[in-house]
């Protein structure tokens, strides 16, 4: 049995709130502004090469400004821009037992999940991922103290990533099959 296998959520979340939007030491972090340059510059960096060949999300800017507003008015997901002085990654923090990893996992109400990509390709390889992830689950598990695990699913093409991620104190856990890719379940506990 894995340290996964050992709990089964329930179905009820109506009491969980949405993911938490916490200041990771070192770093700014902050929700995405629908109605600002936010959209401009998230959308730019989508249609960027290095992003789209994983996000698969290379949409019109309209399209990401609905997605934006979408986000932020449910409980499922925290879309978020993150830096230093100038952004340099986008971050979608969600509840993964409200996300389709659930599916794939025994998610636990509180469980986080990280959805992470460098926007400017000038930017990849320069440790940021590496940095940030030990800060921001720790700000994570501060902000919400029920929450035990915070959870990755990078399509197990994307090495650099995964790479990345394990620096960042994820361990893998194993291949899932989700609608879009074959990810690689990865755990960081509190």
């Amino acid at each position: 049995m894995t340290h996964l296998d050992a709990y089964r959520a329930t179905d009820d979340l109506s009491g969980v709130p949405a993911p938490p939007v916490p200041t990771p030491d070192g770093w700014w972090l902050r929700a995405v502004d629908p109605d600002g340059p936010d959209v401009d510059l998230l959308h730019r960096w989508m249609q960027a090469p290095h992003v789209a060949a994983f996000w698969h999300q290379a949409w019109p800017r309209e399209r990401w400004e609905r997605e934006l507003r979408d986000q932020l008015a449910g409980a499922h997901s925290r879309p978020c821009l993150v830096g230093r002085g100038d952004p340099v990654l986008y971050v979608e923090i969600y509840r993964a037992a409200r996300d389709v990893v659930a599916s794939v996992y025994p998610a636990r109400p509180h469980d986080v999940g990280l959805h992470v990509a460098i926007g400017e390709l000038a930017m990849t390889g320069r440790g940021l991922v590496r940095e940030l992830l030990p800060a921001l689950c720790e700000a994570l598990f501060d902000a919400d103290p029920l929450c035990t695990r915070v959870v990755l699913e990078p399509d197990v093409r994307n090495r650099r990533a995964i790479a990345s991620f394990t620096a960042g104190g994820f361990a893998p856990v194993g291949e899932v099959l989700l609608p879009d890719k074959v990810a690689l379940l990865m755990v960081r506990g509190r």
